[in-house]
């Protein structure tokens, strides 16, 4: 029988590793399952300068070291695992994650599910190559980079419009690109996008390739009824065609939305005695490196009074 830890965290990007923080501190020695991208998604940023304490800015790799270095600091344990699958029906629960012959099995009296959620990308070897320099799925994060420069919004949705509308405080020129002639967001956000002089709209075409050596100086399109090609200028682009929530393993087992996020039933309880949820897991909606962290800390909390009251309970 494997060891029975107090708390198993499944994440480490800003939500899995600040609960780690806080559950270090409050004696739970919580081991973390890094899973396959440690660090989450900011590990694929470059300058970070809304996060608070850094008034300078900060990279996205220093920042999360930063991050698992203090939750080390505490004892919280971290392992390079990714999970497979999981069973919550009864505590402890298990966790499963690949091994050189099967799986390995972890049993926590408690579980934080914080294994956030991936933009959606293009899948241009040129569009990860530019990433960061140039190339952002997060305009809250990177738009005040485009300062009077010109951008591109890939989508046609509510993202990609409230993308490009948040855009257009720092931008001179946004230009929409969608591979139909009709967009898929609300009527709201379209009436909010045609009436801003600052966007444009580029209708029936797709980006096949971005351009430029060290930074994005254009993209190459492509019409998706004739087939032919041109150059369009820009000096960033951003992709907004959807996240997708790393729930995969969940399914059958926690409630999930219709887009797979996690639905907590009470902040973040699961509705699952001792499973909690923590970060863009369940977060449709901000899906920033500080309320990520936040939503950890609470997690975290949550776990520890949990736990209290079990122990407790069976005095």
């Amino acid at each position: 029988m494997s060891e029975i830890h107090k708390l198993i965290i499944i994440g480490s990007g800003p939500a899995g590793i600040t609960a780690a923080l806080y559950a270090a501190r409050a004696d739970l020695a919580p081991i973390v399952l890094l899973g396959k991208e440690p660090g989450g998604q900011l590990m694929t940023t470059t300058d970070v300068e809304n996060y608070p304490g850094f008034p300078e800015g900060i990279q996205g790799p220093e920042l999360m070291q930063k991050f698992m270095d203090q939750a080390k600091r505490f004892g919280a344990k971290l392992v390079s695992e990714s999970v497979v699958r999981v069973d919550f029906s009864s505590p402890p629960h298990k966790v499963y994650v690949s091994a050189s012959v099967g799986e390995k099995e972890y049993r926590g009296e408690a579980v934080i599910v914080a294994t956030g959620a991936s933009a959606m990308w293009l899948g241009l070897e040129s569009e990860a190559r530019l990433r960061g320099r140039g190339v952002s799925s997060c305009a809250t994060c990177d738009g005040a980079f485009f300062r009077n420069k010109s951008v591109v919004v890939v989508g046609g949705g509510d993202t990609a419009l409230e993308e490009a509308l948040f855009l257009t405080k720092f931008s001179t020129k946004v230009t929409v690109v969608h591979r139909r002639d009709a967009l898929r967001a609300s009527k709201i956000m379209q009436d909010r996008a045609f009436g801003n002089s600052k966007i444009a709209f580029i209708w029936n075409v797709e980006v096949i390739e971005v351009l430029g050596s060290q930074k994005v100086e254009s993209v190459k399109l492509r019409d998706t009824k004739t087939g032919a090609e041109s150059i369009f200028p820009c000096e960033g682009l951003f992709i907004a065609i959807g996240h997708k929530p790393n729930t995969d393993v969940f399914k059958n087992v926690l409630q999930l939305d219709k887009k797979g996020y996690i639905v907590p039933e009470d902040e973040t309880a699961s509705g699952i005695e001792g499973i909690f949820i923590a970060g863009d897991v369940g977060d449709i909606r901000y899906r920033q490196a500080v309320t990520a962290a936040g939503s950890g800390c609470k997690a975290a909390m949550d776990a520890e009074r949990w736990l209290e009251e079990r122990t407790s309970h069976s005095v």
